[in-house]
């Protein structure tokens, strides 16, 4: 535990609470647990270039202050997994399930016992080639429905309770990497194209491009789209210190750049619980959470965050905790973070 330095408005700092915990491996893939009975609950799973990788699930022990080993809930993957989600029922009524983006899409079921693999997901029957799946979102409204994106520019809407695709969609030029819910029937999807294109399941021949990166063919690497206001998405191009935020009210003219990271940005995370806060880091070891509402864009380069951290090593990832907003989550290194903000 101890006290960092959040440098809060104003250049103050402020002793923030932050735990730790250090993984055997690099971690590249982490979330937070969605059910309001496993608050301090996450999932990370290791970057390691070869095909065994692992997952592991963790907790923080409160009185302890630490996040204790629990080699039962540590498993197996193939490849390191893109992404991880635990399902999005605060209530608890499902499953305690968590799912992972890689070679396929997997369902795991999390037990007192163990973690075991309920379903693996494969749309290519047919042939021994396989497209790595870049990314996946869960629905919030229909937690029987997964969307996942591909290296083979189709995203795939699943039906998780009958195992089956409920869509496959050409959704780009060239590979998707980041995918998002914006509704029951509506996602977005981002891709090496540089476009952010919205799809509609009620009709899938269409899409609508609400952006496209200024740079030809710059990729979009991910997309953020805001639960609290689904008028509002954030992106960011490969190897750009730069964060897009759009209105799709207002295609293809950003409502706002956000560009005081000095380094490329890898992750970005909307605040669950407010409309107006957006949270960024990257390569400048930097987690900055910014306040949207002030609208004005003092100066050439844009409005200041609101709130800085310094991780002290480049941010791979990062998640805003659902049940608890007042806690964000980064991982650098082998490292996952949990900061009281």
């Amino acid at each position: 535990p101890g006290t960092t330095n959040m440098a809060g408005v104003g250049g103050g700092q402020s002793g923030a609470e932050i735990y730790t915990y250090e993984a055997p491996w690099l971690v590249y893939a982490m979330n937070w647990s969605v059910r309001q009975d496993k608050k301090y609950r996450l999932a990370l799973g290791s970057f390691v270039e070869e095909y065994s990788n692992k997952v592991e699930i963790i907790s923080l022990d409160e009185e302890r202050r630490e996040f204790p080993a629990e080699p039962t809930h540590r498993f197996d993957h193939p490849y390191p997994c893109t992404k991880i989600m635990f399902v999005p029922d605060k209530e608890g009524t499902s499953e305690d399930l968590l799912a992972t983006s890689g070679d396929y899409l997997r369902v795991w079921r999390i037990g007192d016992d163990g973690v075991h693999m309920k379903s693996l997901l494969n749309n290519n029957k047919n042939s021994d080639f396989c497209a790595p799946l870049t990314s996946f979102d869960w629905s919030t409204t229909n937690l029987a429905r997964v969307g996942t994106s591909s290296l083979d520019t189709t995203c795939t809407v699943w039906d998780l309770e009958k195992e089956v695709v409920d869509s496959q969609l050409i959704a780009h030029d060239k590979e998707v990497y980041d995918i998002a819910w914006g509704g029951p029937e509506v996602f977005a999807s981002v891709s090496a194209d540089g476009s952010v294109r919205v799809f509609d399941l009620r009709d899938k021949d269409h899409s609508t491009i609400i952006y496209e990166s200024p740079t030809p063919d710059t990729p979009l690497l991910r997309l953020g789209w805001n639960q609290q206001n689904p008028r509002y998405m954030a992106t960011m191009e490969m190897d750009s210190s730069k964060v897009v935020v759009l209105d799709i009210r207002v295609p293809t003219l950003p409502v706002a750049e956000l560009k005081k990271h000095r380094a490329a940005v890898n992750t970005l995370s909307w605040a669950p619980h407010s409309s107006r806060h957006i949270c960024t880091a990257g390569d400048d070891s930097q987690a900055l959470i910014w306040d949207l509402s002030s609208g004005a864009q003092p100066g050439e380069d844009g409005m200041d965050p609101m709130l800085a951290y310094n991780a002290g090593a480049e941010i791979s990832q990062l998640q805003w905790s659902a049940t608890q907003p007042e806690w964000i989550a980064i991982a650098f290194g082998k490292n996952l973070q949990v900061l009281h903000v």
